[in-house]
C-alpha cells in the first residue's frame, strides 16, 4: 500500500474535503484528489461518497481512517525521535478516567507524571460513560471492569472489592429493614455480607439515592444508613474508627483497566503512563489506592 496516498487520504478525511485539506496542507487540490482515487483503485473500495457540495466517508473509509490515522501519527513520531536521536517522551497525552478514581488518585498521579515527563502535555477528562477512543481522540482510557471490545487492548492495574459499611453506632437490627444509601436506580432489598463466621443477610430500605460514591461515604459517616462501597474508599475511615465493616460483598471483585487502541506501535506516551501506573500500584491492591486518599 502506498503510504503517501494513505497519508493524503487521512488528511482529506480529517479536514472533511479536498479543498479544505489542500488549503491546510498548501497542496494542490487536484493532487490530493488523484492520490485518493489511486488508493481507492488499489484497494478496490470507495472511501468517500462524493456529493455536489460535501464529501462523506463511506463505512469502509471510516474504518480505514480510524486505524490509519493513529498508525501514521505513531510512524511520524517514531521517525522524528530516531532522526533527532532523542528518546525523550513528548507530545500530547489524552486520558479518560472514571469519576471516583479521578477524585481519589488522578490528581496526584498526573502531577507525578508531569514532573517525570515535562515534555508531555497531559489532558485528563473525568467521565464514567464509555467513550469512543478513536472518534474522540483519546490515547488511553481507564475503566472499571470494561466489557470486551475487539478494538481495544489493555491490562488491569488495580483491584478492589465492595464492603458493607456503616457508622459504628448504627445497630444491625436483625429482622428489621435498615436504611440504605444507594447509587442510581439500585432497588435491591436484601444484601449479603460475608463475615468470618459466615454469610449475613441484611434487609435494607433505600433511604438516599446519590450519584457519587464519595457522597455516599460522607452520608454513611453522618449515620444515615449502610452502604456498599469500595474498600479502598473506606479503609482510612475503618482504621480511624469512623466507620465499621459488616463484611465483604461476595463476588464483588473490581478491576481497573487501562485500555488503548492497538498493540502495534504503542504510543511512547501511553507506554510511559502504563509504567507510571505499575510503579504507583505495584501490588495492584486496594490498600495502595487508599493511601492516595490519606496522603
Amino acid at each position: 500500500m502506498d503510504l503517501l496516498a494513505l497519508a493524503d487520504f487521512t488528511l482529506v478525511a480529517r479536514h472533511g474535503g479536498f479543498g479544505k485539506a489542500a488549503r491546510a496542507a498548501h497542496r494542490p487540490k487536484a493532487t490530493l484528489s488523484r492520490r485518493v482515487g489511486e488508493l481507492e483503485a488499489a484497494l478496490d473500495l470507495r472511501l468517500f461518497e462524493r456529493g455536489r457540495r460535501d464529501l462523506k466517508l463511506t463505512e469502509e473509509g471510516r474504518a480505514l481512517f480510524e486505524r490509519a490515522g493513529a498508525l501514521l501519527t505513531e510512524l511520524e513520531e517514531t521517525a522524528s525521535a530516531i532522526a533527532s536521536g532523542s528518546e525523550q517522551v513528548r507530545g500530547r497525552l489524552r486520558i479518560s478516567a472514571p469519576l471516583l478514581f479521578s477524585q481519589t488518585a488522578m490528581g496526584r498521579l498526573a502531577a507525578e507524571f508531569a514532573r517525570a515527563y515535562p515534555e508531555v502535555r497531559l489532558e485528563v477528562t473525568t467521565e464514567d460513560r464509555p467513550v469512543d477512543m478513536i472518534e474522540e481522540g483519546y490515547d488511553l482510557v481507564i475503566r472499571v471492569d470494561p466489557a470486551p471490545d475487539e478494538t481495544l487492548v489493555g491490562r488491569p492495574f488495580l483491584h478492589d472489592r465492595l464492603v458493607v459499611i456503616a457508622a459504628p453506632d448504627l445497630p444491625k437490627m436483625p429482622g428489621k429493614r435498615i436504611p440504605a444509601l444507594v447509587r442510581g436506580s439500585d432497588a435491591s432489598r436484601s444484601w449479603t455480607a460475608v463475615t468470618p463466621t459466615g454469610p449475613m443477610e441484611i434487609e435494607v430500605e433505600p433511604a438516599l439515592r446519590l450519584s457519587s460514591l464519595v457522597m455516599i461515604r460522607d452520608a454513611v459517616r453522618a449515620g444515615a444508613g449502610v452502604a456498599r462501597l469500595p474498600l479502598s474508599l473506606v479503609l482510612g475511615d475503618i482504621a480511624a474508627g469512623r466507620l465499621v465493616s459488616w463484611g465483604d460483598v461476595g463476588g464483588s471483585d473490581i478491576a481497573l483497566w487501562a485500555l488503548y487502541p492497538s498493540r502495534r506501535l504503542l504510543n511512547a506516551r501511553v507506554s510511559a503512563f502504563l509504567d507510571h501506573l505499575r510503579r504507583a500500584f505495584p501490588r495492584a491492591a486496594p490498600e495502595e489506592l487508599a493511601a492516595y486518599l490519606d496522603a
